[in-house]
This record gives structure tokens, C-alpha cells and sequence, in this order.
């Protein structure tokens, strides 16, 4: 009989949901949360205790895709409905994800130049080189083991929350009763804090790591095809996913602290790159916090680069039917890695350009927030079909809590349209 998945081995249950909650406190996301705490203090802290369970139920919907079909989101996109649409949505996704990259190594760039003088673009190119060199040619179990242990780079954010001084009974207050506001600036952040937890390049890649899964382990068959194993799979994805996104939103939650008791209580409120809030901490809280999350920029944005460079080259290569995979050797999906390649060095690429990385970032964003709707409909409809999903199609409560999440998506994307003719 197989083990329950809450007695197996704690590193064996953890893969995909930790991976993608991690890499969703990208260099970029840190610059959102940032802001946030440095604008409004812990006034809008609240937002990442709400947005909690809408993540782990999109995300938990993207993994059971994956598991169940033995086929990405853009896979089943491409099989199930219009091309056109298919590969629209994945040509805005692609997009988005290059510019992300793009801002994910400047700041990575920049924070190093923080704590090693030397030329920032020098820095962005080899990050950009490692990220790669580590996706094609590391072993594939040894790579994700390397992506786990940089989700350890996290903690950065948890010891600067420690070493600040801050106000928990404030936070508490904060968390419990927030201050909510009408004003336009508010309303942007809560939908700036949404759509950075809620990305579609995270619904991409967690669920072709499920299909990696499949393709890693023997023993394993998509579910549809093996129902007998549904039980099992589908209790380690929600424990994966719930902690993954657990920690992912705790992490943004130490970040706001942090830049909450720290430049908002010194009057800085205003933070557009995550390497600016670094070097503010310096002045404000001292060179240890600055230096650990400097470090903590440079941690996550190693963990968060492969992931939107090769969620990219998971969405186009199933599109145009390559062969895909990070277990495969490079000769046997040479398109594959050639697309995490280019992708890569696109983003690269816009650093040396005048075009502001951030500023691109803030289009970025809008794009994610467009593409994620349509996405996630296609998400939760095809994961209802008898004709897709066979008899595993979703449950009802992950089902009102999936559609609750497109629901919240489409208002914050009305919200930001909104802002703009106001």
C-alpha cells in the first residue's frame, strides 16, 4: 500500500508547490512589497492573508492539470481549444515573462554592485549564464535539489523582521482590522499585490513540473490513466501547495514588516526597484539588514529566473509540439533549451538598453494580470470536462474557490482599467 503522504518523507512531499510559492518573491515581486510597506506600513498586510487561499486553490487547479492529463496549461490549451487563442495567450505570456526576467537579473545586478563594487551589467550577464548553464546541463534531480535549497534564500526576509524593530501588536491590528481606504493609490497597491501573487507564469510551471513528475518516475502515469494513484498524488499536491504558497505569502508578509517599521517609520515612502529598498535599509536600519536582504535578492532571483525563462520555453514548446522537458539531455530537446536560451538573453538584453527595466516591469504586470483571466477560465473549464480530466474532474470546493480567484483576477484587472480613465 503506499504511504500516506503525511507520513512520507517531508523533502519527498515538498517539489513543485514549494518551488513555485518561492519563486513567486522574485527580485521584482520584492520591489512590490516593498513599496507597499514603505507607502502604507502594515495598512495593507491584510492583502496577503486573503490572497492565501486563492493561491493554493489556482495553483493546486494548475498541478492537478498537469497530473491528471500528463499535459501543461499550454498543452492542453493548444489540444483543447482555438489555436488562435492558444497562441495569443501564450505570445503575451512569453512577453511578460521576458520583460520579468529582464527586471529579475538588473536587480540582481544591482544588489551584488550593493555589496561588490564592480559594473552591474558585468553581473546581470553572468547570472544570466549561470541560470542557463544550470538548466541544460545540470542533472534534473540535482537541479530541482538546487532549486529547493534556494528557497532557503528566503529566511533573508524572516531575520530582517527580526532584527528591525517592529510593532507585532500593530501588525496584528493591521491584520485583523486593516485601515481599508477608497483613495486611488490603495486601491492600485491591493491590485499590484494581487497581481504579483497571482501570475500565470506560476500556473505554467507548476503544472509541467507535475508532468515532470511523470516523465522522472517509473512507476508514474498520468492519473487519468492510473486513478488508482489520484488519492495518493492529490493529498501531496494540496500539502506541497498549501505550504508552498504558505510560504510564499509569509515571506512577502516579513517584507512588508520589515519596510513598514523601518522606511515608512523614517519617512521614505517611496521604493521602485528591489535594490532601492536595500539601500535605503541601510541608512534607516543598518548595514546587517541591508546586507541580508541584498542577499536575499540575489537568492530568490536565482530560484525565480529559470523558472520564468523555462516556463516560457514549456508554453512555446508545447505549442509548437517540441519535445520538452529539463530531464531531457540537451540533445534531445535542443528547441527547448534553445527557447530557455533566447529567452534568457532577451531579458538580459533590455538591461542594455534605454528602456527602463521597471518601467517595462509595471507593462509586465498589466500584461500578467490580461493574460491571467483568459488563462484561468480556460484553467477551470477544461478541469471540469469528463472529456479531459476523466472521472477526476475537480471537487466542488476547489471548484467555487477556483472561480472565486478568476472572479478576484478579473476585478482587479477592471480596477487597474479603471484607475487609468479616472
Amino acid at each position: 500500500m503506499a504511504a500516506n503522504p503525511a507520513r512520507r518523507k517531508l523533502s519527498n512531499v515538498l517539489g513543485p508547490g514549494l518551488i513555485t510559492g518561492a519563486s513567486d518573491d522574485d527580485p521584482s515581486g520584492i520591489a512590490t512589497y516593498s513599496q507597499v510597506g514603505a507607502q502604507f506600513g502594515y495598512g495593507l498586510a491584510w492583502t496577503l492573508l486573503v490572497s492565501y487561499p486563492l493561491m493554493v486553490a489556482i495553483q493546486e487547479i494548475s498541478a492537478r492539470i498537469g497530473r491528471v492529463t500528463g499535459r501543461g496549461i499550454a498543452g492542453n490549451l493548444h489540444r483543447h481549444y482555438p489555436g488562435w487563442l492558444a497562441r495569443c495567450l501564450i505570445g503575451l505570456l512569453s512577453v511578460a515573462n521576458i520583460i520579468n526576467l529582464g527586471a529579475d537579473l538588473g536587480a540582481m545586478g544591482a544588489a551584488l554592485r550593493l555589496l561588490l563594487e564592480g559594473p552591474a551589467l558585468l553581473y546581470v550577464c553572468l547570472f544570466g549564464l549561470i541560470s542557463v548553464l544550470l538548466e541544460i546541463f545540470a542533472d534534473y534531480r540535482r537541479y530541482v535539489s538546487i532549486l529547493k535549497w534556494l528557497c532557503l534564500s528566503l529566511l533573508s526576509y524572516v531575520v530582517c523582521a527580526f532584527v528591525v524593530h517592529v510593532s507585532w501588536t500593530d501588525v496584528a491590528r493591521a491584520l485583523v482590522w486593516p485601515p481599508l481606504s477608497r483613495q486611488p493609490a490603495y486601491l492600485m497597491a491591493i491590485v499590484a499585490v494581487l497581481g504579483t501573487t497571482i501570475s500565470p507564469y506560476l500556473f505554467f510551471w507548476h503544472a509541467q513540473q507535475e508532468v515532470e513528475t511523470i516523465q522522472q518516475e517509473a512507476a508514474a502515469r498520468p492519473l487519468r490513466q492510473s486513478v488508482g494513484q489520484a488519492a495518493r498524488e492529490f493529498a501531496r499536491i494540496r500539502v506541497d501547495t498549501v505550504i508552498g504558497m504558505g510560504v510564499s505569502n509569509l515571506i512577502a508578509l516579513f517584507i512588508v514588516v520589515t519596510t513598514a517599521s523601518t522606511l515608512h517609520a523614517h519617512g521614505v515612502t517611496t521604493i521602485q526597484t528591489a535594490a532601492e529598498a536595500a539601500e535605503a535599509l541601510r541608512a534607516v536600519a543598518g548595514h546587517f539588514t541591508f546586507a541580508v536582504f541584498a542577499l536575499g535578492i540575489i537568492g530568490t532571483g536565482l530560484l525565480t529566473v529559470p523558472v520564468l525563462a523555462a516556463s516560457a520555453a514549456y508554453s512555446v514548446g508545447e505549442l509548437m509540439s517540441w519535445r520538452v522537458g529539463l530531464g531531457h539531455q540537451p540533445g534531445r530537446a535542443r528547441a527547448f533549451y534553445a527557447a530557455i536560451a533566447l529567452a534568457t538573453l532577451l531579458g538580459g538584453a533590455l538591461n542594455f538598453t534605454p528602456i527602463n527595466p521597471m518601467r517595462a516591469l509595471y507593462w509586465s504586470a498589466v500584461l500578467n494580470g490580461v493574460v491571467a483571466v483568459p488563462v484561468m477560465i480556460a484553467m477551470m473549464h477544461l478541469s471540469v470536462r469528463r472529456t479531459i480530466m476523466g472521472s477526476l474532474t475537480l471537487p466542488r470546493g476547489l471548484r467555487v474557490l477556483g472561480w472565486t480567484t478568476t472572479g478576484a483576477m478579473a476585478c482587479t484587472v477592471i480596477a487597474m482599467v479603471a484607475s487609468w480613465l479616472v
